[in-house]
């Protein structure tokens, strides 16, 4: 494990994992949010997107955290480990509604500078709907390189304790 993605639905706790696991394996964690958000919300294009990722995957060892679906093959055929949390979707919500109450008009870590926690209705309807429009398509893809990478589908928030735990 050398080479690590995170992804999953909002909320489903990415990038607190990949906090933890860079501490644990001593490996440089870098949230895609921080890296594609400028102040005030302002997105950066798919060719940043892209180029910025190309220079992450060409170092030696990284953990990288996030979704961007329109990019996620790059980190997807770069990395030797995948981890995919499949949190339920109530779980999910919970948190990231939680997250945007402790938050609330500040910037969270693993967030871009200047970009202060809101309430975001549809972020919140996009982690609902997570299970039916995204997950799929992740799970198909994760069988594909199944033969060639080390995949990791974590559920509960119990079975990420052990999963840390037992590193």
């Amino acid at each position: 494990m050398r080479k690590i993605i995170l992804i999953g639905s909002g909320g489903s706790g990415k990038s607190t994992l990949a906090r933890q696991l860079g501490n644990k394996l001593k490996l440089n964690v870098y949230h895609l949010d921080a890296l594609f958000w400028k102040p005030n919300w302002v997105g950066v294009t798919k060719d940043e997107q892209r180029k910025v990722q190309y220079e992450l995957v060409k170092k030696e060892k990284w953990i990288i955290d996030g979704n961007y679906g329109g990019t996620i093959d790059i980190r997807l055929n770069a990395a030797d480990t995948i981890i995919f949390l499949d949190v339920n979707k109530t779980i999910c919500v919970y948190r990231a509604f939680k997250r945007m109450l402790q938050y609330r008009n500040k910037t969270r870590p693993d967030m871009g500078a200047g970009c202060e926690e809101r309430f975001d209705f549809g972020f919140l309807k996009w982690i609902w709907n997570y299970p039916k429009t995204k997950r799929p398509e992740t799970l198909k893809k994760l069988e594909r390189l199944s033969k060639e990478k080390q995949i990791i589908i974590l559920r509960t928030p119990k079975q990420i304790q052990k999963f840390l735990e037992e590193l």
